[in-house]
């Protein structure tokens, strides 16, 4: 997720010949559009068209299994190499920031021993209900996720293309995004009552229907509101949207939230989600490797072999982070289920694989609402360039 960032200062990201000087890109125009939701779009309607859809859940199935080991599970990981990397240093009195050193120890260090408590507790109960609660709190962690990250990509690319949003716009971006959240969070419970997940049943709440019209009522408004703010922007005022931003944010507050509802769909948009992340976490990554490099570079070899050793770099991360990925979503939690004996006759046969899934979607949201804050200075520095 990626919270309220910088508008300020140069950016160091590519940039295509010809174009405007303040025109700048994560990667590549074509690149930012696939990976920020325009792919995601392009591919729904072709599903659509051309897939049957009695053939549609299996083949979504078999696609999501192999992108998830790709794409998703190390976006999980990724978070968890930069978020950890020299954590005690984060949450020691030489960082400068009071509050985000105190944000770093609770979703660094409280968020993960609450959690354990909650499911060490559930299993010394012999209580699977209360342990199947815990893919609720999933659910409603990952749709402030989706939504938040899809108004963190529009304000990314803002900045990306010097086209910035003042306060206000942004108030109702946010405020747009968070309704639409809690209203999709309100649907799936009152659509759906159970789901088996890894062999626990998922236990929805009893969402009365007056709360969830009244809730699609205010969503229906603010969505107004916020057509209302771009077009005044764009057509009164004369001032450019930044396109991509613009697909990111409506893609995952309403395509994405909505088609979790459709089984199909609800395989694959996950991978979409993961994708967009990657694009900026790589691009972070990769100018932190190169900004760390240059000292070295002046002091010992010169430039020569800046640009290899930083590729190499890279290259590795993502390695680390899909051997990570593997690791927490199907080794550990399978070694686990087959050498821990527990009461399998209530929590099913693969406890462990739905304690990782959930343990590691709920803290996500919290060390990425660490990571991709505008006060924290490695976010400033690495994705925007800022000291």
């Amino acid at each position: 997720m990626l919270t309220e960032t910088i508008e300020t200062s140069t950016i160091p990201v590519t940039q295509e010949p010809g174009t405007h000087k303040e025109e700048k890109y994560l990667f590549h125009p074509i690149v930012d559009f696939l990976c920020l939701g325009g792919g995601s779009l392009l591919l729904f309607v072709l599903l659509a068209i051309f897939l049957p859809l009695e053939a549609a859940t299996p083949a979504a199935s078999v696609i999501t299994l192999g992108f998830a080991n790709l794409i998703n599970h190390p976006h999980f990981a990724h978070s968890y190499q930069i978020f950890y990397q020299n954590f005690w240093q984060k949450i020691s009195k030489t960082n400068p920031s009071k509050s985000l050193r105190v944000r770093y120890i609770v979703a660094g260090l409280l968020v993960p021993t609450a959690l354990a408590g909650f499911f060490s507790t559930s299993i010394g109960m012999n209580d699977a209900q209360m342990l199947s609660y815990g893919a609720n709190i999933m659910l409603f962690f990952v749709g402030w996720h989706f939504v938040k990250q899809g108004y963190g990509m529009l304000i990314v690319d803002s900045v990306l293309k010097r086209k910035f949003f003042i306060d206000s716009e942004k108030k109702i971006l946010l405020v747009n995004a968070y309704t639409c959240w809690i209203f999709f969070w309100l649907l799936t419970n009152w659509t759906i009552s159970e789901e088996n997940i890894w062999g626990l049943q998922s236990v929805a709440f009893s969402i009365p229907i007056w709360i969830l019209y009244s809730c699609g009522m205010v969503a229906t408004v603010t969505t107004g509101l916020t057509l209302s703010m771009l077009g005044k922007k764009h057509i009164i005022e004369k001032s450019p949207l930044p396109f991509n931003g613009i697909i990111a944010y409506f893609t995952s507050l309403y395509i994405w939230m909505a088609l979790r509802l459709d089984p199909f769909f609800l395989l694959l948009v996950p991978v979409f989600h993961s994708l967009q992340y990657l694009i900026v976490v790589w691009r972070y990554q990769y100018n932190k490797t190169y900004f760390s490099q240059i000292e070295n570079f002046q002091q010992e070899r010169g430039w020569e072999d800046l640009a290899s050793t930083t590729l190499w770099k890279f290259v590795r991360f993502i390695a680390v982070g899909g051997a990570l990925g593997y690791l927490g979503f199907w080794a550990a939690p399978e070694f686990l289920d087959s050498v821990i004996p527990y009461n399998k006759t209530v929590f099913g046969g693969t406890m462990f694989m739905f304690i990782f899934w959930i343990f590691i979607n709920i803290h996500h949201y919290f060390i990425d609402n660490v990571i991709w804050r505008r006060e924290n200075p490695d976010t400033k520095r690495f994705l925007f360039g800022s000291s």
